[in-house]
């Protein structure tokens, strides 16, 4: 193994919390798994809630935009406590690249709250005593992100930080090109948002990826991301990471 993989191997279990546990099996009935997905994350000292499968995945397609050349920056939209962002920094530095920004964007105060009209399975669940009382909306304030960062010696200029609503800051962002865009807003009108202000600017070979596209019991994550994909005649297939997660790579 490489100085360059290991480290980033070591980081991705520090990152998930995963040197001496193992994580939360999202598949398993949700009895156990929600007790151990507080504890593991909302309690415990993971600075990221995605699976190891996602971080390799994420991995995955910095590296490949890299090695090919794909211009433009790295977006998380839905960041919680910083962890994914902070790994796709981490592998611009093991790497050595500095012309690439990384951009942090969320609210900082949790998830908005769905119209119960038009989106009833999202303002029941964003109502419900889970993710109201037990997940706190995943809220985690900017300082506690920046102070994540810097932690692992990850902060510098080239990590810029969106703070609000996707749909006052996506649109304004400078922005100009990016290779790789993880959306973890969880909703419907946060994956839209994303979509429809960061696309545009994805590059031909670049990635987009989807962290709740096979969720269906509470959001309508894959509605949005299919909606989008027919109206702009997307056919580039879908890839499945895990359960959960599915990417695309844009081909033109």
């Amino acid at each position: 193994m490489s100085p360059t993989d290991l480290y980033l191997d070591l980081l991705k279990k520090s990152l998930t919390n995963t040197f001496f546990r193992r994580e939360p099996n999202a598949d398993e009935d949700q009895e156990r798994f929600i007790p151990d997905f507080v504890k593991h994350y909302i309690k415990g000292t993971a600075i990221t809630m995605l699976p190891l499968s996602r971080l390799d995945n994420l991995q995955f397609c910095v590296q490949s935009v890299l090695a090919d050349g794909v211009s433009g920056d790295l977006i998380e939209t839905g960041v919680w406590r910083g962890g994914a962002t902070m790994f796709m920094q981490a592998i611009l530095k093991a790497h050595g690249v500095t012309d690439r920004m990384v951009w942090v964007a969320d609210s900082f105060e949790g998830l908005p709250e769905p119209d119960p009209l038009e989106r009833p399975l999202e303002a029941k669940a964003h109502a419900g005593p889970i993710m109201s009382q037990l997940f706190n909306h995943l809220a985690v304030g900017l300082e506690d992100v920046r102070r994540n960062f810097e932690a692992y010696g990850l902060l510098d200029d080239n990590v810029r930080f969106l703070k609000g609503w996707f749909k006052d800051t996506l649109p304004m962002a400078p922005i100009e090109k990016l290779a790789v865009m993880r959306l973890d807003g969880d909703y419907y009108e946060s994956t839209r948002d994303a979509l429809q202000n960061l696309y545009h600017r994805l590059s031909v070979g670049g990635y987009a990826v989807i962290d709740d596209y096979g969720e269906e019991t509470w959001t309508y994550c894959r509605k949005a991301v299919d909606e989008f994909r027919e109206t702009h005649a997307i056919t580039d297939p879908l890839i499945r990471v895990d359960s959960k997660c599915y990417y695309w790579r844009r081909s033109k």
